[in-house]
């Protein structure tokens, strides 16, 4: 199909997808039945003692099965818990050597599906990995980096993913017309001002903050769900008088994707248990023991994913986020408004960062023709009011959100410098 063995490869927080050129064109590879996008997710089948990848392993949670479910891996690198040794089916590995199985999949099924090798990646990446903090940023870097070279690409190379997108979608309407490309995905937020010309594009400046789609669920867990788990809940002192708040960490923990596996240790329930008997409301911590006893912490961020989703699409009234698998009919609010409430700190955040996107391409707003949300966290309405607030007059256009990124990619993997 292509003479290059270079595969371009968009490992997303959420969901990842591959694809190289045909005929001049980007092409997308089907990198599970039907689909060119894969979750990014993982699932160790205990009784089986398989691994599964993308939507069989978010079957396999959803539907019960003895395991260990990882998602939103991404947003470990560069952190510590990269390379912490864990048992997994028989065997010792760490962070690296889980995601590299997640790439060496998708390097296995691209291979069958083109009938050839792949040697070299052309990945995305964000702009940072860990905003203002330039060592975390290099250490991200390096771990992917390792994470590649051990799925059996023997060279990698790397390209900004705003930039990608702005590759794939940089016919405006007239040439010098600027573009900006804002790119929210799972765990970063990233943009890039581009200006179109008649041979392509050149980019005038890119930059990110990390805030992303997961970002948005766990704010929307704690603040809503969380308090039917305990949050906030008066505990008795154990040792003397008075009432403690319920440790916040256990919450936020609880709500963040890429922390959940590590909730289900023995020493968290002991920790949770001995809450349950100081607690002023016991019914709270009553559920929350059974969360952790069933481990349906990663089915209760599905529901809030799913609530968030159709909070976002209401015209009017409330969504829900429904919890029925912990309790029958259990399911909890969700308005726009409270949406709005939860998440207007990051949609500053953001906002922010495309200020300082401008700023350092030396432009007003005013220059920016056109505003291209990419990302499935950009169809976001908290988003679209953050850039229209700066860009008003801007034409706003929607890409596909989940596969502008691997479109610049694919098309940049032909090229001979990336």
């Amino acid at each position: 199909m292509t003479k290059s063995n270079t595969l371009g490869i968009d490992f997303g927080t959420s969901n990842s997808a591959a694809g190289i050129m045909v005929n001049g064109k980007p092409y997308l590879i089907e990198v599970e039945a039907g689909k060119t996008t894969i979750p990014t997710s993982l699932f160790f089948d205990f009784e089986a003692q398989k691994t599964l990848f993308g939507r069989p392993a978010n079957k396999a949670l959803i539907e019960g099965y003895e395991g260990r479910f990882m998602r939103a891996l991404k947003s470990i690198l560069g952190t510590s818990l990269m390379h912490e040794k864990r048992r997994m089916m028989g065997e010792t590995l760490d962070f690296v050597d889980i995601i590299s199985r997640f790439l060496r999949e998708i390097k296995t099924r691209a291979e069958a599906a083109c009938y050839q090798e792949f040697d070299t990646a052309l990945s995305g990446r964000p702009v940072h990995f860990h905003s203002g903090n330039d060592k975390k940023d290099a250490q991200a870097l390096a771990d992917l980096t390792e994470c590649y070279r051990r799925a059996g690409f023997r060279d990698v190379h790397f390209m900004y993913e705003p930039e990608a997108a702005a590759l794939a979608n940089h016919a405006l309407s007239d040439a010098g017309k600027v573009g900006l490309i804002v790119d929210i995905g799972g765990g970063t937020s990233d943009f890039c001002l581009f200006k179109s010309s008649e041979t392509g594009i050149d980019i005038l400046a890119s930059h990110g903050v990390r805030v992303g789609g997961t970002d948005f669920d766990k704010s929307i867990s704690v603040d809503h769900v969380m308090p039917l788990f305990g949050k906030g809940s008066g505990i008795r002192n154990e040792m003397g008088g008075g009432v403690l708040s319920a440790p916040n960490a256990l919450f936020q923990d609880l709500a963040t994707w890429e922390k959940i596996p590590f909730m289900y240790s023995a020493e968290t329930r002991r920790m949770v248990k001995n809450m349950y008997h100081l607690a002023l409301d016991k019914p709270l911590f009553a559920r929350l023991e059974s969360v952790l006893e069933h481990e349906l912490a990663h089915e209760m961020a599905f529901a809030v994913e799913r609530g968030k989703i159709l909070a976002n699409k209401g015209l009017s009234g409330d969504s829900t986020v429904k919890l029925g698998f912990i309790e029958p009919n259990f399911e909890v609010e969700l308005s726009k408004a409270d949406l709005i409430h939860s998440l207007s700190a990051h949609a500053q955040k953001i906002q922010d960062c495309a200020t300082e996107t401008l700023a350092l391409a030396g432009l007003p707003a005013s220059s920016v023709d056109t505003v291209i949300f990419v990302g499935g966290s950009s169809l976001m309405s908290v988003v679209e009011a953050a850039m229209v607030d700066i860009f008003p007059t801007a034409n706003l256009k929607y890409a596909d959100a989940f596969t502008a990124i691997i479109d610049g990619l694919a098309i940049a993997s032909s090229s001979e410098v990336f």
